[in-house]
């Protein structure tokens, strides 16, 4: 039987994803679909689809403040053209959201 092919995942692209929010590590939802390999709409459809999974801290819905903050970060410049503000995923709600996808490099992330 051949070896299964594994995701690859560079720590190094992680870290430069973290970002700070109200003084918390995150993730925006459109660097979490890439890392999942997902379209961002499939991430935003899971939190909408199951709020009884997502608990008090786990998303961060950004609001102007917020997104004023972040736009001088090259890997947040795209996040103010959108027409709703990104979500943003603390390490309990990328967990909970690799649960609730169907992806095989979602699940090898959470690993």
């Amino acid at each position: 039987m051949a070896p299964r092919p594994t995701f690859s995942l560079d720590p190094s692209l992680i870290k430069d994803k973290i970002v700070k929010v109200r003084r918390k590590e995150v993730m925006l939802d459109h660097h979490v679909a890439e890392l999942y390999g997902v379209p961002t709409l499939e991430v935003n459809r899971a939190v909408k689809n199951n709020p009884e999974k997502f608990l008090k801290g786990y998303v961060i819905k950004l609001n102007i403040n917020d997104l004023s903050d972040l736009r001088w970060k090259n890997s947040t410049a795209n996040a103010t053209k959108r027409r709703t503000p990104p979500k943003a995923f603390t390490e309990k709600g990328l967990y909970m959201l690799a649960t609730i996808l169907k992806s095989k490099q979602a699940t090898q992330a959470t690993l």
